[in-house]
């Protein structure tokens, strides 16, 4: 696959890893047709990569088809489809006490959002027997997120997602991947700045990333991983799940003591 000429929706992209993904498409030839729900920081990347933008609430499926219909009347049908969009809201104590509000919006963005994407392009795609769907999940759907059962869980929904259209649809023609990135300088994390990280052991830049997965697309790997170190903790924890989650709870234990608490923007400074 190449990006020359190719024609992607691209969500959650005004900022961290979507616009560093915005960015790193164009520069490989993409027509963009770039959506978020921040507007101002939205309209000013599109007009310095000439893309076209939509705000977009990736929960609403409203919205994703018009942003289709407004792609196909304007630049043709869609090769590629990036669901970007996502978010973490961590969890005030046990791993159930987030409330219903911040596990239905996990289920909504990092599921669902996916879901109306197929709905809207994947039937011309399958009808003229070529298409991309590309997912961004987490290293947290294939292992765990510490501190965030609800962002884990559906990230391991979005997994299990992209596997089953990839075992659906592979054969008619579909491409499919699913990125699962670990730690990336992004204000999820704390990280106006991606620069004031790059000396953090672990923690990738959101250019770093994009280069990455851009890469793997090209080749057209399912599972993407920015930190190859991810398929050694998958092995790990496939072959030895005691070891595994023995480990993992080890890991929590010290990071409460140090910290006092699960705080995303500063454990994975210890992790």
């Amino acid at each position: 696959m190449q990006f020359q000429g190719k024609i992607i929706i691209l969500t959650g992209a005004a900022g961290g890893i979507g616009a560093a993904l915005a960015r790193e498409f164009a520069a490989r030839g993409a027509r963009l047709m770039l959506c978020d729900l921040n507007e101002p920081a939205l309209s000013d990347l599109a007009g310095e990569l000439g893309a076209l933008h939509m705000v977009c609430d990736v929960t609403a499926q409203s919205d994703i088809h018009a942003v289709v219909a407004k792609v196909e009347a304007t630049l043709g049908p869609v090769d590629i489809f990036f669901s970007n969009a996502g978010f973490s809201a961590g969890e005030p104590d046990h791993a159930a006490s987030a409330p219903d509000s911040v596990w239905q919006a996990a289920w909504e963005v990092h599921v669902m959002a996916h879901v109306y994407a197929c709905r809207a392009v994947l039937p011309a795609m399958l009808a003229r027997g070529e298409g991309y769907l590309v997912q961004m999940a987490s290293a947290a759907g294939l292992l765990n997120q510490i501190g965030d059962a609800a962002y884990s869980t559906s990230k391991h929904a979005a997994v299990g997602f992209a596997e089953a259209l990839a075992i659906s649809h592979a054969d008619e023609g579909l491409k499919v991947s699913v990125v699962c990135p670990q730690y990336v300088a992004t204000p999820m994390l704390g990280y106006d700045d991606p620069a004031s990280a790059a000396q953090m052991p672990g923690l990738l830049s959101p250019e770093v990333t994009a280069q990455r997965v851009a890469d793997a697309m090209e080749v057209e790997r399912f599972l993407i991983l920015p930190h190859p170190q991810v398929a050694d903790y998958m092995a790990f924890k496939a072959t030895e799940p005691d070891k595994w989650l023995s480990a993992m709870r080890k890991l929590r234990a010290r990071l409460i003591a140090k910290l006092g608490r699960l705080d995303l923007a500063q454990m994975h400074k210890w992790m």
